[in-house]
Formats: structure tokens, C-alpha cells, sequence
């Protein structure tokens, strides 16, 4: 078996495990009690919302990818059609509906705008070596983003429980954290395989787009952005953001820059996060 078919049994495999092991959480399952719901409010409220509001974009993401890989892997369809979609709008539901809960407004999820930038690389995408690199692209901005979701759901899941919210921390954030790891998973297996497959003009585009198109998860402007950092914040991220990004890109780096020995993050990687964080700073301060 060559290293290109040993790689798609394996992703055969995990897509199958996540699909059987990990259905949509069931919503009959959720205990949306909380004991100080203004105290809860005032400390991760907007949190939830961003969450919320990323974790149902999902379908916009969907459109998207048809029109960034329209002649897809199959497993690729299966993994995000019949196991991310159904499980991250499952996840924007129920914190949606938690936020209800305390007596915020809904998330208003962006379901339907595609740029004009995205509608030039569908267009690109139908030369297939041009197509491998918009999954590269693909897989890698997966990677980031679930990487981001583990860490940020572990962090909001200790903190929930620091303020003795079990019901939420056990029906709510627990089994979204569950989650996430099998999603980041797969895209990491998808870009080791795909990476090794590239020609040396196709990594070197993927380099050069990923240097001037990476943003955080969710962050589309100036004031998603802010948002984002008033995330980081809450989160306790603020205060080591580097070391944040730095964990989010570990494999992104080892891939695309290994040839630039020392280099501990992605540069476009680090300063994204930074003007996160400076941006949320400025409206605190305005």
C-alpha cells in the first residue's frame, strides 16, 4: 500500500470513528440552569455569542468550500457534509441558546456572503493543481481553527466550573470540547498527506497565500476582530498571545516553514493575534 492510499484508509477510518463515536449532541441533554445568570452574563457573555455566532457560520463555510473545491475528495465531502456541518451548527444552537437563556440577544451568523476574492479561487479552482492548493489552504486555516476551538473551549470549561456552573460546564461546554479534537485531527492528517504530494511551485503559493489571507476564526473586519480579542481577554489569552498562536500553528509551521530554522510562529500567524488584542484594547480604552 503506498503512503498516498495508507493515508486515505486512515482518514476513511477517523471519519467513520467521528461519525459513529460523536453524533450531534442531543439537545434533550442540555441543563441550561445557571445559578448567577447576570454574574455569568457580565463574564462570558459576549463569549458565547462569538462562539455561538462561529460555530453557526458553519453553513456559510459549507458554501464556501463548494465553491473553493468543487471537485472535492469524496472523503473531504463526507467528513465536512455528514460530520463537521451537522456537529458545529448542533454546537451554535445550544450556545445560542444558552446566551437566550441569560437574556441576551441571538447571534446574528453571517449564512450567506461570498467575497469577491473567493469567487476568483473557485474560479481558479477548477485547474486541479490549483485546486491542491486551495485544499492546502483548506486544511491548513481547518487546523488553525480547531486548534483555536480546543484550547479556548478548555479554557471557558475551566472557568465555568471555577464559578461552580456544572450544569453548564457538564452539559454544555463539556461535550462541544469532546468534539473538537476529532475535527483538528482530521485536518491535520489531510495536510501531512496533501503537503507531500505538492510540487515546489504549489508549495510556494500556498505559502505566499497564507501569508497575506490568514485571520482569526471568525474575524472579518476591524470590529469581529475586536471582538475577538475581548475573547482572547476573558480567556486569559491576552497575556500570552504568542505562546497562543504559536500552539494554534505548530504543525503549520513544521509543514510550510521548516526550512526557516528558529522560527517558533508563523509571523502572519503572531501579528494577527496582536492586532486582535490591540484592537479590543483601543475600544476598551475609547
Amino acid at each position: 500500500m503506498t503512503l498516498v492510499s495508507l493515508n486515505e484508509s486512515r482518514l476513511a477510518d477517523h471519519v467513520d470513528r467521528l461519525g459513529l463515536e460523536h453524533p450531534p449532541i442531543d439537545l434533550a441533554s442540555v441543563d441550561y440552569a445557571v445559578r448567577r445568570p447576570d454574574v455569568f452574563n457580565e463574564r462570558y457573555g459576549h463569549v458565547l455569542d462569538y462562539m455561538a455566532r462561529v460555530e453557526l457560520e458553519v453553513d456559510r463555510n459549507v458554501l464556501e468550500l463548494t465553491t473553493l473545491l468543487p471537485d472535492p475528495p469524496e472523503i473531504d465531502r463526507r467528513f465536512y457534509a455528514e460530520v463537521w456541518q451537522p456537529q458545529e451548527i448542533r454546537h451554535g444552537l445550544i450556545l445560542d441558546e444558552l446566551q437566550v437563556h441569560l437574556g441576551r440577544p441571538a447571534a446574528e451568523p453571517d449564512l450567506t456572503s461570498l467575497g469577491v476574492k473567493m469567487r476568483i479561487l473557485g474560479a481558479l479552482a477548477h485547474l486541479d493543481p490549483f485546486q491542491d492548493v486551495c485544499r492546502m489552504l483548506y486544511y491548513l486555516t481547518g487546523m488553525a481553527t480547531e486548534r483555536s476551538a480546543v484550547l479556548a473551549y478548555n479554557l471557558l470549561h475551566d472557568g465555568v466550573v471555577e464559578m461552580g456552573e456544572s450544569a453548564i460546564a457538564q452539559t454544555v461546554i463539556a461535550p462541544i470540547k469532546r468534539q473538537e479534537p476529532g475535527h483538528y485531527a482530521f485536518y491535520q492528517l489531510s495536510a501531512r498527506g496533501l503537503w507531500t504530494q505538492l510540487a515546489a511551485w504549489q508549495k510556494w503559493m500556498v505559502r505566499r497565500m497564507r501569508s497575506f489571507s490568514f485571520a482569526p476564526v471568525g474575524a472579518n473586519d476591524a470590529t469581529q476582530k475586536a471582538d475577538f480579542g475581548d475573547m482572547l481577554k476573558t480567556l486569559g489569552i491576552d497575556r500570552e498571545v504568542d505562546h497562543f498562536a504559536s500552539q494554534i500553528s505548530r504543525v503549520e509551521r513544521e509543514l510550510l516553514w521548516a526550512h526557516r530554522r528558529g522560527l517558533t510562529v508563523p509571523p502572519y500567524v503572531a501579528a494577527a493575534f496582536r492586532e486582535a488584542v490591540e484592537l479590543a484594547e483601543v475600544r476598551r480604552a475609547a
